[in-house]
C-alpha cells in the first residue's frame, strides 16, 4: 500500500481535490473529520475535553468557539487538548488502515501536514495550490470570516510556497476544474505506477 498525503493552506480548494480522489475509487482518511467526529454529539472524546476545559461541551457536543478561545493563544492549553485529541484520531487512522489493508493507495487529508511532522508518516505528499488572489477572494466569501481572521489563521500554517517545493506533486485549483481533475489523475497513475517498479 501506498500512503498519499493531501493537504493545502486555507483556501486551496483542498476539500474539492479530495472528493476528486474519492470520486476516483482511492480510500480518504479525513483527519478533520474524525476530529469532529469524536468531538460532536455523544463523542468518546467529551468527557475528557470538559474535565480538562470544563464549560466547553453540551448536548451538541464541543462548543468550537468556547474551546477555541481557552487555548488560543495559550501553548499549555493547546497541548493538554491534543494529549486528548491525537491519540483517539491516531486509533482512528489505525481503524482505517486495517479496514483498507488491501488497497493500493490511501489518501490522508491533513491540513497541517508538513506543520506537524506528518509528511513523515506517508509515502507520498500532495499539495493542493492556488494563487494569493484566489486564495483570498475564496477564504473572504465565508461566513463571518475577515481579513485579521484570515491573517492570523495564515500566520499558523506554513507558506504555500513552502508546501509547494516540500512536495511530490502540487494540484492547482486556479484553473479549470478539469485541469485539476487531471493533475489528481495524474498523482494516481504516477503512485500506481511506482508500485510496479
Amino acid at each position: 500500500m501506498k500512503t498519499v498525503g493531501l493537504t493545502g493552506s486555507i483556501g486551496m480548494g483542498k476539500s474539492t481535490v479530495a472528493q476528486m480522489f474519492v470520486d476516483e475509487g482511492i480510500a480518504m482518511f479525513d483527519a478533520d473529520a474524525a476530529v469532529r467526529r469524536l468531538q460532536g454529539p455523544g463523542g468518546p472524546l467529551l468527557p475528557a475535553i470538559e474535565a480538562a476545559f470544563p464549560g466547553t461541551t453540551g448536548p451538541d457536543g464541543v462548543d468550537r468557539a468556547v474551546l477555541g478561545a481557552r487555548v488560543f493563544g495559550n501553548p499549555d492549553a493547546l497541548k493538554r487538548l491534543e494529549a486528548i485529541v491525537h491519540p483517539a484520531v491516531g486509533a482512528e487512522r489505525a481503524a482505517f488502515l486495517a479496514q483498507h489493508a488491501d488497497d493500493a493507495m490511501v489518501v490522508f487529508d491533513i491540513p497541517l501536514l508538513f506543520e506537524t511532522g506528518g509528511d513523515r508518516h506517508v509515502d507520498v505528499t500532495v499539495v493542493v495550490s492556488a494563487d494569493k488572489a484566489t486564495q483570498t477572494a475564496r477564504v473572504l466569501a465565508r461566513p463571518g470570516m475577515t481579513r485579521a481572521r484570515l491573517t492570523d489563521i495564515l500566520a499558523r500554517q506554513m507558506p504555500d510556497a513552502d508546501k509547494r517545493a516540500r512536495a511530490d506533486f502540487v494540484v492547482p485549483t486556479d484553473c479549470p476544474m478539469d485541469r485539476t481533475r487531471d493533475a489528481v489523475r495524474k498523482v494516481i497513475a504516477c503512485v500506481s505506477a511506482s508500485q510496479d517498479r
